[in-house]
């Protein structure tokens, strides 16, 4: 990250009672301690824009983004009692992100001795690593506090109760999330970081979450990952180079009926945890039926390849189903869903151990964009009361966020048709 910046910080958006608070509400540093270090440098120009995702656009960066490799995430709560304070917060916010996006430090003086500096420092000499950070509000932001409500979509609402969940109100909900995501760790906390602490008197940490390994592919060229059960996860996701199935799944357009979610999406975020020592006691054959693949190549259990289509009505020598009738794949396929997609954007974290059972706190932090929160209702509803994969999993945190279309240039920010429009 190179120490300059082509844009000034927003002027009055971030008092100096703000930045002495710091960071003392961003919990992130005690979650996962996946890899927060990096051996990244700073590289010549055209290696960092290689590295640089454009910030600008109709849609955020950060959603259909090739997926990278690390993940910095994290809700707040709005402390801020007037709308003003509340959009001098995301100018500012935008602001940095932009800046941070480019790999330069976030806007403001870092070398006077008088106040703290602008900057945190430590991406400072690291590349950009695709940095992308997206922003996202949550139903609760609609109610009286800032006269929203009138622009509150008619879909958006939080999460019903859902089948195959016990959750922690610690790891729920949040007025406003952050997500960033990037190739280098650190870079990635870098954002969350600063973003914290610039909306210090505006807003407090709810909640944060690290990943360390993605889960999803989104880009045509990226090799399917792996969850932490071993298996190739995000096979028949939806790619970036699909603009009908994002248009027909993801993006939102006229229907929401409010302008400025036009070219947005929303954000379902779950927490899941795995039990991992569970699963690593089954055998093969076990673990392969519950997900309806081959473990090692990928491929359906009635295919030889990764991406073969599975054929759902396939049967073994025995008459049974190839693919059983609870497996993952065929209870969360398009074909069994009268169509239903959603792109995926998840990824794997590690807390530590469970203190009660001293097993290990791991498993996947989920994430979805969907151009209708109905789409992962219906999906979740049917998998939560059917997936073999239950016996294994719990969902044990969860969070909605409508993220609203990207900003087009210099002269805007985040969420302005919503709080000027």
């Amino acid at each position: 990250m190179e120490p300059t910046s082509a844009r000034p910080i927003v002027s009055g958006a971030v008092s100096r009672r703000r930045l002495l608070g710091g960071v003392a509400g961003l919990g992130i540093l005690g979650a996962s301690g996946a890899g927060l270090t990096s051996c990244a440098h700073a590289t010549d120009n055209a290696s960092t824009a290689q590295q640089t995702v454009p910030f600008y656009g109709s849609h955020q960066a950060g959603i259909t983004t090739d997926v990278q490799d690390r993940l910095a995430f994290a809700a707040f709560d709005v402390t801020a009692t007037r709308r003003e304070d509340l959009a001098d917060m995301l100018k500012t916010w935008t602001a940095a992100a932009e800046a941070m996006s480019r790999g330069v430090m976030v806007p403001g003086d870092s070398h006077a001795g008088a106040v703290p500096p602008a900057d945190t420092g430590e991406a400072v000499g690291l590349s950009p690593a695709r940095l992308t950070v997206t922003v996202g509000f949550g139903p609760t932001l609609f109610d009286e506090r800032f006269g929203l409500a009138p622009r509150r979509p008619a879909t958006f609402t939080a999460l019903p109760a859902l089948p195959g969940e016990t959750l922690d109100p610690a790891s729920c909900g949040g007025d406003i999330a952050i997500q960033a995501c990037a190739d280098d760790p650190q870079v990635a906390f870098h954002a969350v970081r600063n973003l914290a602490r610039l909306g210090r008197g505006a807003v407090v940490t709810r909640w944060t979450q690290l990943g360390f390994g993605r889960t999803s592919v989104t880009g045509t060229t990226q090799e399917t990952p792996r969850n932490l059960m071993g298996f190739k996860d995000g096979t028949r996701n939806i790619r970036s180079d699909d603009p009908a199935a994002l248009a027909k799944h993801v993006w939102v357009g006229a229907e929401a009926g409010q302008e400025w979610m036009r070219g947005g999406s929303y954000l379902v975020a779950r927490r899941i945890r795995m039990f991992i020592e569970t699963w690593d006691r089954d055998v093969l054959s076990d673990q392969e039926a519950v997900f309806g693949r081959a473990k090692y190549a990928g491929a359906p259990l009635t295919g030889k390849a990764e991406f073969d289509a599975p054929d759902f009505a396939g049967r073994t020598t025995d008459g049974e189903l190839a693919i059983p009738d609870n497996a993952h794949i065929r209870l969360a396929a398009f074909e069994a869903n009268d169509g239903v997609r959603i792109l995926r954007r998840g990824y794997s974290f590690t807390d530590g151990i469970d203190a009660r059972t001293g097993t290990l706190d791991a498993g996947l932090f989920f994430i979805s964009f969907q151009k209708d929160p109905a789409q992962f209702v219906t999906l979740q509803r049917k998998l939560g009361k059917h997936d073999a994969l239950n016996e294994y999993i719990r969902h044990v945190g969860s969070a909605l966020f409508a993220c609203p279309q990207g900003v087009a240039n210099a002269s805007g920010y985040w969420g302005r048709a919503l709080f000027e429009g």
